[in-house]
């Protein structure tokens, strides 16, 4: 099963960090709260890297309490950048949706 995780469901998670971060700002720990709540077993280890290159890409925008350490909480914010490319899944979802099933 790793195969797939590492394959298909990754997206999948980004899709859920893209949708929950356009509702309003997001944190490591409660999204890993609402992927387990979807059946889905991603690690901290696999969470964290993967929201540093959405941000990286532009998708997603950081914040941190400057006075909260170095492990202070990750907010992280929906971009333009990041609404255009979830309305680019949404369309293909929509599409393959109504194809698969």
């Amino acid at each position: 099963m790793g195969s797939v995780q590492r394959e298909i469901l990754q997206s999948f998670w980004k899709i859920h960090v893209l949708h929950h971060a356009a509702e309003g700002p997001i944190y490591g720990q409660w999204m890993l709260e609402e992927l387990h709540e979807h059946g889905y077993d991603v690690s901290p280890g696999t969470l964290f890297p993967m929201l540093a290159r959405m941000e990286d890409r532009g998708w997603l925008r950081c914040e941190r309490d400057p006075n909260g350490g170095a492990r202070a909480r990750k907010d992280y914010y929906l971009t333009d950048m990041g609404r255009e490319v979830l309305e680019v899944v949404k369309r293909h979802l929509t599409e393959l949706k109504a194809e698969v099933l």
